[in-house]
């Protein structure tokens, strides 16, 4: 089947029809690509209804507004670059949050992104292209399919096992993803070289806790929904390999 490139928005906005739904649906099951998009799609499509609820504004807000409003209508002719001087107050105010808000939301999705990820992995079964719990293994099998090189750490004193990696694509570019095992948890260690704009530090949501840092021009993300403190030490030990 071709790729129905002229149909994914449709997809993403539920307006197939049954006939259509199906045949997109098994696409996106054999295509990387229109799956990658289609995904990007409803994580956008999520990202702009969650920035639309946060900022409405409160009726205490609307009020003040209106009152302010109403007390500026009485002012005498003198006060006359009071809007003007609003106007400049605001165009700041724009030029300076937009950025933020920007890179904020843009954190946010390629956190959902990955999210996503790490729980197809787990879903998947063949979670991993490289089955393997030896770093000398798993890390030349990335040699030749990713525009870098990253270092293991050795795991056979820690309570954390290798599984294995596999090659993704993320923002278009290969990246590698790592899985390992902690007791009845699964983590995956994202190794990014492409910009994720991802801030450095840990965060939980949903269950899943998450843990950025960025060395040597590389991104590296953990994601498992093992502890904080767990995903943690695995996150030093990560940082250790690669200072070396």
């Amino acid at each position: 089947m071709t790729c129905p490139t002229n149909q994914l928005d449709a997809f993403v906005d539920g307006e197939l029809s049954p006939a259509a739904l199906a045949a997109v649906e098994a696409h996106l099951q054999t295509c990387p690509a229109c799956s990658a998009h289609a995904l990007a799609q409803m994580q956008l499509k999520n990202s702009v209804r969650a920035a639309a609820d946060a900022y409405q504004p409160s009726p205490e807000f609307r009020a003040r507004i209106a009152a302010q409003v109403a007390t500026k209508q009485r002012r005498p002719l003198h006060f006359w670059l009071s809007p003007a001087l609003a106007l400049v107050a605001a165009v700041v105010l724009v030029a300076i949050s937009v950025p933020l808000i920007a890179r904020h939301y843009a954190h946010e999705r390629a956190l959902s992104e990955l999210l996503d990820l790490h729980v197809s992995t787990l879903a998947s079964a063949n979670p991993v292209d490289v089955v393997s719990t030896d770093r000398h293994t798993v890390k030349p099998w990335f040699q030749g399919k990713l525009p870098f090189t990253f270092n293991l750490p050795d795991l056979t004193y820690s309570p954390y096992t290798l599984l294995g990696g596999k090659l993704i694509f993320f923002n278009h570019a290969p990246e590698a993803q790592l899985l390992f095992s902690f007791r009845q948890h699964r983590i995956s260690v994202f190794v990014l070289k492409s910009a994720t704009s991802s801030r450095d530090g840990v965060q939980t949501e949903d269950g899943f806790t998450t843990e950025s840092w960025t060395a040597g021009g590389l991104h590296c993300i953990v994601v498992s929904d093992a502890s904080a403190a767990d995903v943690h030490a695995l996150a030093d030990l990560m940082r250790s390999a690669q200072a070396k």
